[in-house]
């Protein structure tokens, strides 16, 4: 009695303004999706996920073998018609990576009920608020009994057989249950869970991060660094070496956008700074690349319990030219920090100072992180 998981995770994350698709926006130290996937993988066997339209090997590759990667709909329903094409358990769930804090218990419920020889079972809570009808006019027409009244989460779980023929009929519905009740089915309802919010909005991963043990405080950092060019020495900077280049000064290769980042982590988490972790009296860091700075900045502030949210650098100087290797840029550093979020920009000082007068170049960075 073998049983399938489908994840919707093709929602475009628009309410977040995150410019990707909510499935992979971070929680912690993970995307929603991997929470998601690692709270069925240990009840299920097999796991399908329903992917954004040109994520499809980006999400294969984030989640490893023995994951299923379709591409999704236009709406959820067709997302999971898509995926519960390839499902072959007897038994199936259903679940939204939006609800990614969806615990093994509750997924292990869903399952005992259908075993038991439910053909539906869906998780639910109670209503706290009071719920009205309001009519066109804005003026309420009805009020409901709240005590009859639940809200409907997610993994849902069904016989697979009963699935498809719900969803033959080709309709859609903001849950697979309401498919089932069309199509004159019984749905059982079961207790749900807290942890199992719909994660749609900031507010919402706020929410969820108190459920990890994280404070929902962030905590931000502001770094720079400025070296003098010098002849001859290899340009390193972000992360990248930059050939026909001359490098600058320095105790270790002088990458500014790679020290000031770690100067703004360690900012954020009250560290130390640059200096006091790989200063001049620490010989082992001269000639260190700017990736293995970051790279240890990130586990001294990981050990102290913080991780990030995302790090800014503009790096000013008249060379080099950034644009022409930002994305790759942002590659490394964001690689060197354990795939956190990055942004790079570039600019100058119209012929003023060190780095306008083209006798160096210099780096201002932003952090923001928080602490389990």
């Amino acid at each position: 009695m073998s049983v399938t998981a489908i994840i919707a995770a093709a929602g475009s994350g628009e309410r977040f303004g995150a410019g990707i698709p909510k499935a992979l926006i971070q929680l912690g130290d993970r995307t929603l999706l991997q929470h998601a996937v690692a709270s069925l993988a240990p009840v299920v066997d097999q796991l399908i996920i329903s992917a954004p339209a040109g994520y499809e090997q980006q999400i294969s590759e984030l989640l490893g073998e023995g994951v299923t990667v379709v591409t999704g709909g236009a709406t959820r329903s067709a997302s999971v018609r898509n995926a519960l094409a390839l499902a072959t358990g007897q038994y199936v769930l259903v679940h939204d990576a939006a609800r990614a804090l969806a615990s093994t218990d509750l997924a292990g419920a869903v399952i005992s009920a259908l075993k038991s020889g439910e053909s539906a079972v869906v998780p639910a809570v109670a209503i706290v608020d009071t719920i009205k009808f309001v009519g066109t006019d804005n003026y309420v027409a009805s009020t409901l009994d709240r005590t009859s009244v639940v809200s409907i989460q997610t993994p849902q779980g069904f016989l697979t057989s009963a699935l498809r023929e719900a969803h033959g009929a080709g309709g859609d519905a903001t849950d697979d249950g309401a498919l089932i009740e069309a199509n004159g089915g019984k749905v059982k309802i079961i207790s749900g869970e807290d942890r199992a919010l719909k994660i749609t909005t900031a507010a919402d991963l706020h929410t969820a991060l108190g459920f990890l043990g994280f404070d929902s405080t962030y905590r931000s950092g502001i770094g720079s660094d400025a070296h003098a060019f010098s002849v001859g020495r290899q340009m390193w900077l972000a992360g990248l070496f930059w050939p026909d280049q001359d490098g600058v000064d320095g105790h270790s290769d002088g990458d500014v956008a790679a020290h000031a980042i770690c100067d703004a982590l360690f900012a954020a988490t009250a560290l130390g700074d640059l200096g006091s972790n790989f200063g001049t009296d620490r010989p082992q860091y001269a000639g260190a690349s700017g990736v293995q700075l970051l790279q240890e900045t990130l586990a001294i502030i990981t050990t102290a319990g913080y991780s990030i949210s995302n790090v800014t650098v503009q790096i000013i100087g008249n060379r080099p030219k950034i644009s022409t290797r930002r994305a790759e840029a942002i590659a490394a550093i964001s690689l060197s920090l354990g795939g956190a979020d990055v942004s790079i920009s570039a600019t100058t000082t119209d012929g003023m100072g060190l780095t306008g007068e083209g006798k160096g170049i210099a780096a201002i960075a932003s952090a923001l992180v928080f602490k389990r």
